[in-house]
């Protein structure tokens, strides 16, 4: 029998057990490991091929859902990516990802085009948000889930974290290192990380619990390497040798990493004369050397729980409206590892030193408790 001939009835019949059994079995869903195994061997042994067009069709649902976000290229969405499909997969659904541009008009028109049918719901993580924006997502034709903003009272499904906090404890961290002058590399202030994370550095730094000295808060053009590269190059030309900072705190990771770069451009060492925070727990941030001491905002967890929310929207077993909060937790690596330097000591260390700390710096994790906040 040819591929092109063979049926799901014939597949059931020579499995021996039910159509919907049969059904259920090849897409994943409510079948037991032993039925798939069995229903999955006789499809094989009759070359069947599911009619992907034909059941689309029959159950008026494409079987697609949408990831949309600024950065296709960025480390922390491809974590989400990679945590929806583990979700989606099972049940039978594949992930379409798409770019949103930079602006809040651009992002729009992609939720309008949701009219279009190409997707059963998507999972949209914009960078810039405005009423007119939460207003097409809330009518929008299918379900759709936004990471990193709350939009429970709008009724709309939402996973957030309170990354202002998290500058809060990447600031607190410093500060107990013995570092007291902190600049801030932060990217667009009108977006919403951008707003959040300056939110909470000023919280941080401007309360009566502040004991260091608050260096100048720069704004790179965009949350990447370069841009951090660029942006952390003014502030150092900026700087004369005494009000140099001693710790800059980064946005994100990509900003960090062009952080690292241009401080080592001047000729000093991360962390002994200057030590660096990111944000986002990225792989790149890592493996990078020295790897990166950085705030995790659950990237993994919130592309899961929205995957989750997105499953029972479109079966139809909840209603919109839903919002959950993943709370920040600062990971410790080598990139503030050692204690501040002295000028005269900082001007003494040796590249064997560097390379014996590399060597013997332990990775170790803080938990920080989630605020339930809403900031992304």
């Amino acid at each position: 029998m040819t591929s092109s001939r063979a049926t799901l009835i014939q597949v059931a019949q020579r499995a021996g057990v039910s159509l919907a059994s049969t059904s259920r079995a090849l897409h994943g869903t409510g079948a037991s490991p032993a039925m798939v195994e069995r229903v999955r061997a006789a499809a094989t042994e009759l070359g069947y091929s599911p009619d992907a067009i034909g059941r689309s069709l029959r159950l008026k649902k494409t079987f697609q859902v949408a990831f949309a976000v600024a950065d296709i290229g960025n480390p922390v969405y491809v974590e989400m990516m990679t945590a929806i499909h583990e979700v989606l997969a099972p049940h039978g659904y594949r992930v379409v990802v798409m770019t949103t541009g930079d602006t809040t008009r651009s992002t729009v028109e992609l939720v309008r085009s949701l009219s279009s049918g190409f997707v059963d719901a998507m999972i949209l993580s914009p960078l810039r948000t405005d009423d007119e924006l939460v207003e097409e997502i809330r009518q929008a034709p299918v379900p759709v889930v936004v990471i990193g903003r709350t939009l429970a009272d709008r009724g709309i499904d939402s996973v957030s974290t309170d990354s202002a906090g998290g500058i809060g404890e990447a600031v607190r961290h410093l500060l107990g290192l013995g570092r007291r002058r902190l600049a801030f590399l932060n990217g667009p202030l009108d977006t919403t990380p951008g707003e959040a994370r300056q939110r909470g550095f000023d919280a941080a730094t401007r309360g009566d619990d502040f004991t260091g000295e608050r260096a100048d808060a720069v704004v790179a053009a965009d949350f990447t390497v370069a841009a951090g590269l660029a942006a952390t190059r003014s502030l150092l030309d900026g700087s004369d040798g005494g009000a140099r900072p001693d710790a800059i705190v980064a946005a994100n990771d990509l900003l960090a990493i062009g952080a690292i770069r241009a401080v080592r451009e001047r000729g000093l060492s991360v962390p002994e004369d200057v030590a660096v925070t990111g944000m986002d727990d990225t792989e790149i941030g890592r493996v990078f050397q020295p790897s990166l001491t950085s705030v995790s905002l659950g990237s993994t967890e919130r592309g899961r729980i929205a995957a989750e929310l997105v499953v029972d929207l479109v079966d139809g077993d909840a209603q919109a409206g839903r919002h959950t909060a993943v709370g920040p937790r600062l990971v410790v690596r080598e990139s503030t590892a050692a204690p501040a330097a002295t000028p005269e000591a900082g001007a003494q260390h040796a590249a064997g030193d560097a390379v014996e700390h590399a060597a013997t710096a332990v990775e170790h994790e803080v938990t920080v408790d989630a605020t339930g906040g809403g900031s992304r």
